[in-house]
């Protein structure tokens, strides 16, 4: 696999840094992959050890069936993650994967290897609810979606090929988002910190603002210039803040 570490189903490591003080576990968006960190997993090393989860139907595991549910990606993506534990575990997942990141960090609490934090990117808080639809579109409708959102796999779908290997994952991964439903419980213990685009059509301020209502540890709201994918553009800024935020809370 050119050299990336996949120590199971689940698990990509593109930079292993084994003396690392700390660990960030990264959860794609919609449609997304593993690959997508490996910027972040290159700026973070060696200070941080990265891993990014890699869910069925994608890339290496394109063979493999989708799995349609926000609770059925956590359970997996938390089993995978059991021989991981063994130094501070941080959660960074983006849109879709602020949910599976959430749903994961639970896991943890209750098992009492709960993460030293999570970060919540454009993606509202779990109790700000939205009926949405866009799993039940024809693909037309689907692209539609993907353009109104600016993001990158957009440009993809403009090649049939690649548009019939890509729509089939964005949808199942649509449905898991939009049939999800939180079930209020214990909140978190850890920091959360909540990453917006001031211009997301999927999230706005305020509904990101909610995270805070999820912890009782620390919370922070960061609003960056852009919309849904505003980490594209933003990426310097958002990996500086990943970086400090971990360095400031591990720091005795």
């Amino acid at each position: 696999m050119n050299g990336v570490e996949a120590t199971s189903d689940w698990i990509r490591r593109f930079h292993p840094s084994v003396g690392a003080a700390s660990r960030l576990v990264c959860f794609p968006h919609a449609g997304g992959s593993a690959s997508y960190f490996h910027g972040v997993s290159s700026a973070l090393a060696p200070d941080v050890d990265v891993v990014a989860i890699q869910y069925p139907g994608r890339q290496d595991r394109r063979r493999e069936p989708f799995l349609d549910s926000i609770g059925a990606l956590a359970d997996g993506a938390y089993e995978a993650l059991g021989p991981w534990t063994d130094r501070p575990l941080a959660l960074f997942g983006h849109s879709m994967g602020a949910m599976v990141a959430f749903e994961v960090a639970g896991r943890l609490a209750r098992d009492a290897t709960a993460p030293v934090g999570l970060f919540t990117s454009g993606r509202r808080a779990p109790s700000r609810f939205r009926d949405e639809n866009v799993h039940l579109l024809d693909d037309a409708g689907v692209m539609a979606e993907l353009n109104r959102l600016d993001g990158t796999d957009a440009q993809l779908l403009d090649d049939a090929e690649l548009r019939e290997m890509i729509l089939p994952a964005l949808r199942s991964d649509y449905h898991a988002v939009e049939t999800y439903r939180y079930v209020p419980r214990e909140k978190l213990s850890c920091p959360v910190w909540a990453l917006v685009g001031d211009d997301d059509p999927k999230t706005t301020v305020d509904e990101a603002r909610a995270w805070g209502e999820h912890t009782s540890g620390p919370f922070e709201l960061t609003v960056f210039a852009g919309g849904h994918f505003y980490l594209n553009a933003q990426s310097g800024a958002v990996i500086d803040l990943v970086r400090s935020r971990l360095a400031a809370h591990l720091t005795p």
